[in-house]
Parts: C-alpha cells; sequence; structure tokens
C-alpha cells in the first residue's frame, strides 16, 4: 500500500499497485466504489502483463483517508489524484477510469496534461445534473446531515448488493459531497474538456444503457466511442474480455 497528502491537514491518498513497465496504467473508480474492486481482475489479464498499474481509491473511499473539512468536489478529487501521479513519479500515465472517476480523469487531463497519456473511460459522467434517477441524483438529492444520519443506510438498502458492499466502505459524508460536486459538474463541464484534450480518448458506452448522448460530437472532436453489447454501467464487469481489448488498444 501506497499514500500520498492531498490536503493542507496532511490526509493520504492510498492505493496498491503491481509493478511493471511504463506507461503506467492508473485505475480509478466511480462513486461509492474500491478501485481493485472493479480492475485488479482487468490488469491481471495476459493482454495487459507487464505494465505497472496503480489500483488509486479517490478521498473518502476505500483505504483513503475521509476528512471532514474537504470539499470532495471533481477539482478536489483530480488534485488528489495528481497528488498520487506526482508521488509515483509518473508522467504520460494511462487513465483507466469508471463513472465518477472518469470524470475526475478529464479534469486532472485538463488540469495537468503532462500527468496522462491517454484515458480510457467507461460510462464517465460528461454532464452536470444527471438524470434524477442516476445514483448520484438520489444521494445529493438528500441534505449533508440528513444523509449522514439515516439516508446512507436508506440508499445502501435501495441499491444492489454488489454496488452496496464498496458503498459502505464509502464515508457518508464524503460519498454525498462527491455526489453533490458530480452533479454540479465541472467549469467548463466535463463534456467540453473532454472534447478540447488531445490525448488518445476511448469512452466505453454499455450497449444496455442505451444511446450515448452527445455522441457525434465526441466522435467528431476525436474521441473513440464504442459500444459494448451486453454490457451494462459496470462494462468491466459484464464484459471484462471486450473491457481487455479497449484498455489494451485492440477494442
Amino acid at each position: 500500500m501506497n499514500e500520498a497528502r492531498f490536503d493542507d491537514n496532511g490526509s493520504r491518498i492510498r492505493w496498491t499497485e503491481t509493478p511493471g513497465e511504463g506507461p503506467a496504467r492508473v485505475y480509478v473508480h466511480g462513486l461509492g466504489s474500491v478501485s481493485s474492486v472493479y480492475h485488479a481482475h482487468i490488469a491481471a489479464r495476459a493482454e495487459l502483463a507487464g505494465r505497472r498499474s496503480l489500483f488509486v481509491d479517490l478521498p473518502g473511499h476505500g483505504i483513503s483517508d475521509r476528512p471532514e473539512r474537504f470539499g470532495y468536489t471533481l477539482v478536489d478529487h483530480a488534485d488528489a489524484l495528481a497528488a498520487v501521479l506526482d508521488e509515483a513519479g509518473l508522467a504520460g500515465a494511462e487513465l483507466v477510469a469508471h463513472s465518477m472517476g472518469g470524470a475526475v480523469a478529464v479534469v486532472l487531463a485538463h488540469r495537468r496534461p503532462e500527468l496522462v497519456s491517454r484515458l480510457v473511460l467507461t460510462e464517465a459522467n460528461l454532464d452536470a445534473a444527471p438524470p434524477p434517477t442516476a445514483g448520484s441524483s438520489i444521494i445529493a438529492s438528500y441534505e449533508e446531515d440528513d444523509f449522514v444520519h439515516g439516508g446512507h443506510a436508506r440508499v445502501l438498502e435501495a441499491v444492489g448488493p454488489q454496488w452496496a458492499a464498496t458503498m459502505r466502505l464509502t464515508d457518508p459524508r464524503a460519498l454525498h459531497r462527491s455526489a453533490v460536486g458530480l452533479c454540479r459538474g465541472s467549469d467548463p463541464v466535463m463534456r467540453t474538456l473532454l472534447e478540447g484534450l488531445t490525448v488518445e480518448r476511448v469512452y466505453l458506452q454499455g450497449g444496455l444503457s442505451g444511446e450515448l448522448e452527445g455522441r457525434e460530437s465526441l466522435e467528431a472532436a476525436g474521441v473513440r466511442v464504442t459500444t459494448v453489447p451486453g454490457a451494462g454501467h459496470n462494462v468491466m464487469l459484464d464484459r471484462p474480455d471486450a473491457f481487455v481489448a479497449a484498455v489494451a488498444g485492440r477494442g
């Protein structure tokens, strides 16, 4: 386990990693999740062997610290992720990022372009104000204290067992602030940032999730959009072969 300071109070963001050659792959999880749970089985595949791989837990999640005096906005998370790459001595890393983690990765690539050489995004949030049925919208609909004192438990009961298994490890206040920050989005919004980047960009959409809004605009900006049949939001779990092919550059 490795760690880096990410705020003025000495809070630590932590990650585990496997050794290998560069460029390193940095795996970033979604809201209320843990990076290794969603990505370790991917990095272990023979097609991806030999590359240094980092599994980062964002602040408030997994094994990272969960300071109460922290904003947990997309910029906050992106800066904390940058602290990981700086501490690990990485530049030009490949970021493999899911859902909220994808939004964080886009913001990082915009703020610290020297750290990122490639983005593989899986159903990343690209717009502010996601649909009211989205998990982030449901969490953000609570007032913060109401979520901490009761709402968190109710959401855990309502979501599926897979998400609940990692969400219960997330600090409730951090989870709420992260959801609020995700719903507010970045400025400019993540979609605009992604379209303006010049690194290689891959976007995976689960076929069961429906059409990706604004796909034509993304593709016109050079983003390679791939729809994965038979997969939902968690493409890496639903269709690991297709996911590995995309990470390896063959999808």
